[in-house]
């Protein structure tokens, strides 16, 4: 019978790593700093508005004491995606510093930051959910007027308005222009005055850059059970069992907007006559086509469902071999 050489080889490099672990252990507090390294983690997740972010956000917000992390809301005055200069600072110094809060899953609608313009040493990890951008603005429009069954008490701002988002966009109306579509490069391209330039072609390339560069991992509301999957797979250090509360616990974290109608064929073509659908959906389709290509990486399919995959890597022939 032929030896499986291939077997052999990644016992001799566990048990070397063993042995290498094993002094390190003994020599010092490197072990230490590794775990220093997961307690000192920041998440942030700007979320975009009607992207299933209050879905999501619940789910942190589960798990926050199980997990033993903190979870808290950047609540910007009216919503305000772009932060001043000076607030800039102060949150960077805030994320960066603030040992009590850490490790930390901070939230809200601001746009993307970039940490490395103020002389930090460690950039927080950025993720992210992004949607058909039609659907989250239809969604969007319908929220004003009628809002949804998280806080249905709520009084919205375009409450009493019963017009439907065809009839809207029949009529021309300003709430459910083409220009309402431009949020979602905006908020990836981040605080530059160009990034908020309806139509910008810088503004998309740059938004495309920092989605690969800048974030670790930005997911699509329509596959949100996968990206959940895939962060409780890298960073179980916060969201161990977020899979299994979000299959479980599905309708106490679905936030749903009252009172939808969806739009017709007619006024989703009006739509995407214009360059700004052209753009948004552009970077929507890019941002799903990379989503797609990481978890075709990291799972496996069987009967239907998806499995993480194990390790697939290991360390061999290290040297200076151990005494």
């Amino acid at each position: 019978m032929e030896r499986d050489t291939g077997n052999d080889e990644r016992a001799i490099a566990r048990h070397e790593v063993r042995e290498i672990e094993q002094r390190h252990t003994m020599d010092g507090p490197r072990q230490d700093a590794a775990l220093d390294e997961e307690e000192d983690m920041v998440i942030i997740y700007n979320r975009v508005p009607k992207t299933a972010s209050t879905s999501f956000t619940n789910i942190a917000y589960d798990l926050c004491a199980k997990n033993k992390y903190h979870v808290l809301h950047i609540n910007t005055t009216k919503n305000n995606p772009v932060m001043s200069l000076q607030d800039q600072v102060r949150f960077v110094k805030n994320i960066t510093s603030w040992k009590e809060m850490k490790p930390g899953f901070y939230h809200g609608h601001v746009s993307y930051l970039d940490f490395a313009k103020f002389g930090v040493k460690k950039k927080p990890i950025y993720i992210n959910v992004i949607r058909d951008p039609i659907e989250r603005l239809v969604s969007y429009y319908y929220f004003l007027r009628f809002g949804d069954d998280y806080r249905p008490g709520l009084r919205r701002r375009k409450q009493g308005d019963k017009k439907t988002f065809d009839e809207c966009v029949a009529e021309g109306g300003s709430d459910c222009a083409p220009e309402k579509l431009w949020l979602q490069i905006p908020f990836f391209c981040g605080h530059s005055s160009e990034c908020w330039n309806v139509g910008s072609r810088w503004a998309m390339d740059q938004a495309k850059y920092n989605l690969i560069n800048e974030y670790f991992l930005v997911g699509v509301t329509e596959e949100l059970e996968d990206f959940i999957m895939l962060l409780e797979a890298a960073l179980p250090r916060f969201f161990r069992g977020a899979t299994e509360l979000y299959r479980t616990g599905k309708k106490s974290h679905l936030r749903k907007t009252t009172e939808k109608k969806l739009p017709t064929k007619q006024t989703i073509a009006k739509l995407q006559q214009s360059d700004i659908w052209k753009m948004e959906n552009e970077f929507y389709e890019f941002a799903l086509e990379q989503f797609q290509f990481i978890r075709a990486h990291a799972v496996r399919e069987k009967d239907g469902d998806l499995y993480i995959l194990a390790q697939n890597f290991f360390y061999e022939k290290i040297y200076p071999k151990s005494n």
